[in-house]
C-alpha cells in the first residue's frame, strides 16, 4: 500500500532561500500516463531558483500564476514505485531519471524536491546502469539544454524570441567557444563538441581550467585575466551558457556566416548587430524528453560524457544548497540527496 504522506521541500511564498520549508506533504496522485517515482537524488537547476523567487526575470505578461504552495525542481533518479494501468515499458523497482514536465510545470507543478514524484511515463528513462543516483540527477535538465541546442531540437516548440525554429550546426572540425564552460550546461556542451569532433575553446574562471583540461577542451580563457573578445576571432560557433544582454559581445568573436546560442536570450540585444556582421543569433527552449534521455544515457553509461559535481546536500537543507548556487561559480551540478 502507497504511503498518503511524504517529505518534501516546500515554499508557501516567494522570496530568498529561506522561504524553502522541509515538511510533509500529500504524496501525489497518478494520472493516466504517469509513473510515480520513489526519489533519491534531485538535481538543482536556475529554473528552481527563478520559481523560488517568483519568476521576476520573466515579463510579467509571461509569468504564469502560481498557486501556494509549491514544490520545485526538475531533475530526478530514482526508482518506480507504481505506474498507472495504461502505462508500459517500465517495472515497479527499476531505476529511472527524468526531467519532469519542464517547461509546462514552471509554476511549480513539477514538483521534484519530494520523496515521490508522479511523471508522465514519456519523459522517463532509464538510469544509466555505470553511474550512480546523484550522478544521473545532475544531468537531465543541462544535458538536454546542451544537446537541444548542439545535437538535435527533437521537438517543433516555438521560441517566441525569434521566428524560426532553431536548428544545431554541424560540429565536426568546426571551431566552438563556450562561455560558462565550468557550469551544468557548459560542461556538457563542452563534452558534446569534442564528441562531435569540434575545437572547442572553453571560457571559464581560472580555477575551473584543470577540470575542463580534463574534459578534453583545446583552449581555455580565463575571463577574470583576459576578455575572450580581445583573443578570439573567426570562431564558426559560440554557445553562450551564461547568456542574457551581455551576449552580444561575443558576436565580434564569430566569422560571417557563424552562429551565437544564448542559452538564456532574455535580455540580448544584438540582432540588429548581428545581422550586419552576418551572424545568427538562435535559441530554443529545452522541453523534457524520455527519448532524448534514453539516447544520451548510453553515452553517460558508456562513460563518454561524464557529470561533474560540484556538491550535494541532503533535500532537507535545501535552503543551504541554494545558498551554495547563489554563491556563484559552480563547478558541474549541485544535488540534492534523499536516504
Amino acid at each position: 500500500m502507497l504511503a498518503k504522506m511524504m517529505n518534501a521541500v516546500r515554499q508557501h511564498e516567494f522570496g530568498g532561500p529561506e522561504v524553502l520549508i522541509y515538511e510533509e506533504a500529500p504524496v501525489p496522485e497518478l494520472t493516466a500516463g504517469e509513473v510515480l517515482v520513489r526519489v533519491h537524488a534531485v538535481g538543482i537547476n536556475p529554473p528552481d531558483w527563478y520559481l523560488r523567487e517568483g519568476l521576476k526575470m520573466l515579463p510579467p505578461e509571461w509569468r504564469p500564476h502560481v498557486a501556494m504552495p509549491i514544490i520545485l525542481g526538475t531533475d530526478v533518479s530514482g526508482v518506480v514505485e507504481a505506474m498507472a494501468e495504461d502505462v508500459k515499458g517500465f517495472a515497479v523497482g527499476e531505476e529511472v531519471y527524468s526531467m519532469v514536465k519542464f517547461p509546462s510545470g514552471l509554476a511549480g507543478q513539477s514538483r521534484a524536491y519530494a520523496e515521490f514524484v508522479s511523471v508522465p511515463s514519456s519523459q522517463i528513462a532509464r538510469k544509466p546502469a555505470g553511474i550512480d543516483h546523484v550522478h544521473a540527477a545532475g544531468a537531465p535538465m543541462a544535458l538536454l539544454t546542451a544537446w537541444q541546442f548542439l545535437i538535435e531540437q527533437g521537438h517543433t516548440e516555438p521560441n517566441p524570441l525569434q521566428p524560426d525554429q532553431h536548428k544545431p550546426l554541424p560540429l565536426e572540425g568546426k571551431t566552438v567557444l563556450i562561455n560558462g564552460a565550468a557550469g551544468g550546461v557548459g560542461h556538457f556542451a563542452v563534452q558534446l563538441a569534442k564528441w562531435k569532433g569540434a575545437h572547442v575553446i572553453a571560457v571559464a574562471s581560472g580555477k575551473h581550467e584543470a577540470i575542463l583540461r580534463d574534459l578534453g577542451v583545446d583552449e581555455f580563457i580565463d575571463y577574470t585575466k583576459t576578455p575572450p573578445g580581445d583573443v578570439v576571432r573567426a570562431v564558426d560557433l559560440v554557445l553562450d551558457a551564461v547568456g542574457g544582454p551581455a551576449a552580444s559581445r561575443f558576436l565580434k568573436t564569430l566569422k560571417r556566416g557563424g552562429a551565437l546560442f544564448p542559452v538564456f536570450p532574455l535580455g540580448f540585444n544584438g540582432r540588429e548587430e548581428a545581422a550586419k556582421l552576418g551572424v545568427t543569433v538562435s535559441a530554443t527552449q529545452v522541453q523534457s524528453s524520455g527519448a532524448q534521455l534514453e539516447e544520451v544515457g548510453r553515452l553517460l553509461d558508456a562513460g563518454t560524457l561524464r557529470v561533474i559535481i560540484d556538491s550535494t546536500f541532503p533535500l532537507a537543507e535545501a535552503r543551504k544548497a541554494h545558498e551554495r548556487a547563489a554563491d556563484g561559480h559552480i563547478q558541474g551540478k549541485l544535488v540534492m540527496t534523499i536516504a
